[in-house]
């Protein structure tokens, strides 16, 4: 029998589509037990830009999601995504007050990191504790109920814009939905893709969509350096469209069906079948041609990419390589392409720590997505760990016992 809240809605708003996921906690793990998806009209490059188009694809997707789990959905957890998104790494101290950790210490040390100045057209999204000093022992994970007199933290803030964020919230509450948290998408696909031994040796998540590419770079099981870039599979279908002289629609269905990353790749006088803007016949075209196309801008992607991970520091540092995932990533030779760029193994991410409709969740396109779910888990199981923790009901008597002594 399912327990109370364990069932858990992830939405992610994408710009190409929006896709709800259902999981529910189960004595195997999380259970995947329904999926929505439906082309997003609304959005560019992460950013919503028609409110209206977007309530419609989430409407759409909830309800086709709804359908497969037998349930509904009123709350869901969200992703931010767009190149408003920025992240920075910050640093507090404070005096331990009773010479050993609590957790009103570790609240202290928190709101001391995230003392900076920020813009007041932004917010932060996120703080995400990356380790803790105590009296000059660095590399402490979890400082709760450790002896010191000074708690130094070191953590990664993501912020933001207001609007945008609004925007999003906006939009699921007139589908009916409220929201029960927003996550970074770098961070939810990693969720679903990382694991653990890779988030310690050091890795780079880069998630492709079809708007925006996401970058999230781990070390010592924590988040050192997060980034979007406003370039995605569209950049792909753009070039396409354009070298080919055909509509965007088609230029998209050809990606699909005959692109592919590496264009030495391809065998033979191969002909793709090629339709005009002006709506006259078919034409042909080499197939080499199209991989010409393709190809230089998968590369570009990579080396901006690449950029992005030489900034974060840690570029020497990450021993399990480049985990790929979005949509993008489903061309042939993309993995290929990126490991020359990067010159490090990569590797294609896929959803692996669920149960359910593994066969259709297994894809790179459904990485945010089932992240997401899991986010929420874990959210929830932190929520009702608080709740039954004994320590707090021991609290409430002494401050009520101090107050009756000060008055009786």
């Amino acid at each position: 029998m399912a327990k109370k809240h364990s069932i858990v809605a992830g939405l992610d708003i994408g710009t190409s589509k929006v896709c709800a996921v259902v999981g529910e906690m189960t004595d195997r793990g999380v259970e995947i037990i329904g999926i929505g998806s439906h082309p997003s009209q609304g959005l560019r490059k992460g950013v919503v830009v028609n409110i209206e188009s977007t309530v419609n694809s989430i409407k759409r997707a909830v309800e086709e999601a709804e359908l497969m789990a037998g349930c509904e959905i009123h709350t869901v957890f969200t992703g931010l995504s767009g190149n408003h998104i920025k992240g920075f790494n910050s640093h507090g101290i404070v005096a331990v007050k009773n010479k050993e950790v609590c957790q009103r210490d570790l609240d202290r040390v928190i709101d001391a990191a995230r003392a900076v100045a920020i813009p007041t057209d932004r917010e932060v999204l996120q703080i995400l504790p990356q380790d803790y000093i105590i009296d000059d022992q660095d590399g402490i994970k979890e400082p709760l109920g450790m002896s010191g007199v000074r708690l130094e933290a070191r953590v990664h803030i993501v912020t933001s814009a207001v609007t945008s964020a609004q925007n999003i919230v906006k939009c699921c509450n007139r589908a009916g939905l409220n929201i029960g948290d927003m996550v970074l998408m770098p961070l939810a696909a990693a969720e679903a893709v990382l694991s653990g031994e890779e988030r310690e040796l050091g890795v780079a998540l880069v998630d492709i969509g079809s708007g925006t590419t996401d970058i999230a770079v781990f070390h010592d099981g924590t988040v050192r350096h997060s980034a979007v870039l406003s370039v995605g599979g569209n950049h792909l279908t753009n070039d396409i469209a354009a070298g080919l002289r055909t509509p965007t629609a088609d230029a998209e269905r050809i990606k699909q069906r005959y692109g592919l990353a590496k264009a030495s790749t391809v065998s033979g006088d191969q002909r793709v079948e090629v339709s005009s803007v002006a709506g006259k016949t078919a034409g042909t075209v080499s197939r080499h041609i199209l991989c010409e196309i393709i190809e230089p801008r998968m590369e570009e992607i990579f080396q901006l990419v690449q950029r992005e991970i030489a900034k974060s520091g840690y570029e020497g540092s990450l021993a399990s390589g480049v985990v790929m995932t979005g949509g993008s990533m489903l061309l042939p030779g993309a993995i290929e392409t990126a490991e020359q760029v990067f010159g490090m193994p990569a590797r294609l991410g896929s959803p692996t720590h669920v149960v359910g409709l593994v066969d259709v969740v297994s894809s790179p396109i459904y990485a945010a997505g089932v992240g997401l779910v899991l986010c929420g888990m874990k959210r929830q199981e932190r929520a009702f760990a608080r709740f039954r923790d004994d320590r707090i009901l021991a609290k409430v008597k002494h401050r009520m016992s101090d107050w009756l002594n000060e008055f009786f």
